[in-house]
């Protein structure tokens, strides 16, 4: 349940979800600074790849050049959140860190979920079990039309991964996903209109975090 991991552990988790090229490093970035500068413990991580184990799952489903089946990709991301919680997350919470995480559970319910069309409900409930129940204190939404989020994409001249190089109903059903999630825990979620400036949007997240450290 919503609300969960902040009775479990000393610390506080936060994530950042959104669609590809929503600025969530950005603002994970700033808002790690803002809390170093109050003096907090941070870890900073991401999914996949924010363990030894993640790092080898990541090049699999963001890298690979052949197809994966759809329940291989979600049964792959799940394995590294199970990984990730247990050695990462859980023992930051306990030595009372802030974690902030870019990607969580939210993430495969939006792309695996809904972008590969397959039962959204179960994809959630895999990650659940493959976590223990674990959910964030807080999550960040960066909601941003997929064709703007496109367009900072092809300006930063990099090669899309599996996921970025999808066509736009995918990423079009990952947004609305991601909103419906959002609507489904108000507690848990902010959303915040991510083709706002940078500066604002770091404010609002400061906002929002500050009020579940205190």
């Amino acid at each position: 349940m919503p609300g969960a991991a902040a009775a479990s552990h000393a610390g506080v988790w936060v994530t950042f979800e959104g669609g590809d090229g929503s600025g969530k490093t950005t603002q994970a970035a700033l808002l790690e600074q803002w809390l170093r500068q109050q003096g907090r413990s941070v870890l900073r991580t991401r999914e996949p790849g924010g363990s030894d184990v993640g790092v080898l799952i990541r090049d699999i489903v963001l890298h690979h050049r052949g197809d994966i089946a759809p329940r291989a990709e979600a049964l792959l991301y799940a394995a590294d959140r199970a990984h990730h919680v247990a050695t990462v997350v859980r023992p930051a919470l306990a030595r009372g860190e802030v974690v902030i995480q870019d990607r969580y559970l939210d993430s495969s319910v939006a792309y695996q979920g809904a972008g590969r069309v397959l039962d959204a409900d179960e994809v959630r409930q895999l990650s659940l079990w493959a976590t223990e129940g674990a959910l964030p204190d807080v999550t960040v939404l960066l909601d941003l039309d997929p064709a703007t989020a496109r367009h900072r994409l092809d300006a930063d001249d990099k090669p899309f991964d599996r996921l970025e190089a999808e066509l736009a109903d995918f990423h079009e059903r990952v947004r609305a996903a991601f909103l419906q999630l959002a609507a489904a825990e108000p507690e848990r979620f902010v959303v915040i209109d991510a083709a706002q400036p940078v500066e604002e949007i770091a404010r609002l997240v400061r906002e929002r975090v500050a009020a579940a450290l205190a």
